[in-house]
C-alpha cells in the first residue's frame, strides 16, 4: 500500500481535486475489525429495521442527486442527465430490496412438522430458513458509479440480507465514492447503528487483501475479465474458500434473420444507438451483430459509425485497453474497418467509434479474438450466407449476459437461434437490444462463464439478495430457540 487516487476529468484530459491516499494497513485492519464487530448486531436487527435503513440511504442520495450527478460527470464524463437518472435507478434498487426484506419471502422458509409415520415417510420436526453469510466485500464498478458503485445493487442486497459490507472504491470516481460513503455512514449514525456495518477501502493492495481476509465471507465484483478472474482465483484458493460473484464482461451477440434484415435503416440506427450508449461503456454493449450477406446492413451501419463523433472514455486505463483491443479486432485477417471522425488536438482522451466487419468463416477462424470484450465504442459485424452459418457461429460463442434475436416468429431459423442462445446467455431478447436492464423480480443479470463466475445468480433485481444468504435447517429445535420466522 502507499499509492493514491486522484480524480480525472476525461473531457479535459486532466487530473483534479485532492489526492486520496490508498488505505493504509492499519486503517485496513481497523475497517475489517469494525466490520467483524458489527456483524452480529446487524444480522440480529429486525427485517423492518434493515428495510428502514435501506430506504433512508435512498432518501439521502435522492436529496443530493444534483450535486452527486455533477461530481460523477466531472470524474466520468458520462453525462449529468444520464447520471442523475442513474441515481434514481440506484435508489429504486435500494427501495426494492427494502420491500423484499419487509416481505420476507426471500428467506425461503420451509416447515415440515414431525411425523410419526414409519420410515421413510416419518421424520423429526424440520424447519429451514436462510441466514446471512457474514461480512461481504463489494468491488465497485467504473461504468455505473451509482447503480454498481458504493451504494449499488450489491451493497443494497448484502445489507438487506443482514451482512455488513466493505466496499473497495473504484479509482475512476474516487471523490464520488467518498461522498456516497459519507451518506451511508451518516444514515447508520442517525439510526444509532455501528459505523462498522459499512466500510470503504481504496487502492489495489486493499482490493487484493480484502478478498483473502479471513473476516470476509463472500465477495461481489463488476469489472474487467483480468481483474475479476484474478480475484476469483484468490477467493477460491483461500484456506476457507468463499463465494465470489463476479461479472467479468460479455460480447452480447445480436443475430438478425433474413426476414428481419428487411427492416434496414431502422435496425441499423437502433443497433448503433445501443452500441454507442455511454460511448460503448456498458456491460450489455451489443458488441457482435450477425446479419445476412447482401442485406445492406453492413453498409448502413458503416455510414452511421463513420458520421458519429468521438467521445471520451472513463479513465486513462480504460482508454489504453480499448485501443489495444480495437487493434486486435482490426488486425484479424480479412477485417474491413470503418472509423468515425478523429479527435482533434483538444480532445486528447477522446476516441473515435468504429466498426470491424468479417465474414462468418473469418470470425470462426478467430473466435478467441472476437470474444475478447472491447469495452468502448467499437462493434463487430459478421455476415453470413446461409442460416446454418449463423447457427454455427452461435454454437461457438462463449457465455454472455445477453443475446438477442431479430426475426419473425415463423422464421425457419428463429427457434433454432433462441434454443442455441439460451445455452450461452442469462437473458435472451426478442426483437430488442441488450442495453437497458429492467430492475424487476423476473430479471436475470448473469450468465455462463466468462460473463460471470456463478451462473446461478443475478446481480440485478430482488433475487440478488439470495447471493448473500445460506440455508440452515433446524431439527427438533425448541420453539423459543428458533429464528422468529420459523416459530
Amino acid at each position: 500500500m502507499g499509492g493514491s487516487s486522484r480524480s480525472f476529468n476525461p473531457r479535459a484530459g486532466q487530473y483534479f481535486g485532492p489526492d486520496l491516499p490508498d488505505t493504509a494497513p492499519q486503517e485496513f485492519e481497523q475497517t475489517l475489525d469494525a466490520a467483524a464487530a458489527a456483524a452480529s448486531e446487524w444480522r440480529s436487527t429486525t427485517r423492518r429495521d434493515r428495510a428502514d435503513v435501506l430506504r433512508a440511504i435512498g432518501t439521502a442520495l435522492d436529496a443530493d442527486r444534483g450535486r452527486l450527478a455533477q461530481l460523477a460527470d466531472d470524474e466520468t464524463a458520462l453525462g449529468v442527465d444520464s447520471l442523475a437518472g442513474e441515481v434514481g435507478r440506484t435508489t429504486f434498487q435500494l427501495r426494492q430490496i427494502a420491500d423484499q426484506v419487509d416481505d420476507g419471502s426471500y428467506l425461503g422458509v420451509r416447515i415440515d412438522l414431525a411425523s410419526t409415520e414409519p420410515l421413510p415417510t416419518g421424520h423429526p420436526d424440520l424447519r429451514r430458513t436462510r441466514v446471512p453469510v457474514g461480512p461481504v466485500a463489494v468491488y465497485a464498478a467504473s461504468n455505473f458509479p451509482f447503480a454498481f458503485g458504493v451504494a449499488g445493487g450489491d451493497t443494497a442486497a448484502a445489507l438487506g440480507a443482514g451482512c455488513v459490507v466493505v466496499v473497495k472504491a473504484h479509482p475512476a470516481h474516487p471523490q464520488l465514492s467518498e461522498e456516497i460513503g459519507r451518506h451511508i455512514s451518516g444514515v447508520l449514525r442517525e439510526h444509532g447503528l455501528p459505523i462498522g456495518i459499512f466500510g470503504l477501502v481504496r487502492g489495489f493492495e486493499a482490493g487484493r487483501d480484502l478478498v483473502v481476509d479471513h473476516r470476509i465471507a463472500a465477495a461481489a465484483f463488476t469489472g474487467s475479465f483480468a481483474a475479476g478472474r484474478a480475484l476469483s482465483q484468490l477467493a477460491a484458493n483461500r484456506a476457507n474458500p468463499i463465494p465470489f460473484y463476479g461479472e467479468l464482461g460479455s460480447v452480447n451477440p445480436v443475430f438478425v434473420s433474413p426476414k428481419a434484415a428487411g427492416r434496414g435503416g431502422a435496425l441499423a440506427s437502433e443497433y448503433v444507438a445501443s452500441l454507442l450508449l455511454r460511448n460503448g461503456q456498458f456491460c450489455t454493449n451489443p458488441s457482435i451483430l450477425v446479419v445476412p450477406s447482401g442485406s445492406g446492413l453492413r453498409e448502413t451501419v458503416s455510414e452511421l459509425i463513420a458520421s458519429s463523433p468521438p467521445a471520451p472514455l472513463l479513465a486513462p486505463g480504460v482508454h489504453d485497453l480499448f485501443e489495444k483491443r480495437r487493434a486486435l479486432l482490426a488486425g484479424i485477417p480479412g477485417a474491413r474497418v470503418v472509423s468515425g471522425p478523429q479527435p482533434d488536438a483538444v480532445q486528447s482522451w477522446f476516441v473515435s467509434p468504429g466498426l470491424v466487419s468479417l465474414s462468418v468463416s473469418e470470425a470462426l477462424a478467430h473466435v478467441d479474438a472476437i470474444e475478447t470484450e472491447c469495452f468502448g465504442p467499437v462493434g463487430l459485424l459478421v455476415e453470413y450466407d446461409a442460416a446454418d452459418e449463423a447457427l454455427a457461429l452461435a454454437d461457438r460463442l462463449h457465455g454472455c449476459l445477453v443475446a438477442c434475436v431479430h426475426g419473425d416468429e415463423d422464421d425457419e431459423v428463429a427457434a433454432a437461434l433462441v434454443e442455441r442462445l439460451t445455452r450461452i446467455a442469462g437473458r435472451v431478447v426478442w426483437n430488442g437490444w441488450p442495453t437497458g436492464v429492467a430492475v424487476t423480480p423476473a430479471q436475470h443479470h448473469g450468465g455462463p462463464f466468462p460473463a460471470t463466475t456463478d451462473v446461478q445468480h443475478t446481480s440485478v433485481g430482488a433475487e440478488a439478495i439470495t447471493r448473500f444468504l445460506r440455508p440452515v435447517a433446524y431439527q427438533a429445535m425448541p420453539t423459543s430457540l428458533l429464528p422468529l420466522e420459523l416459530r
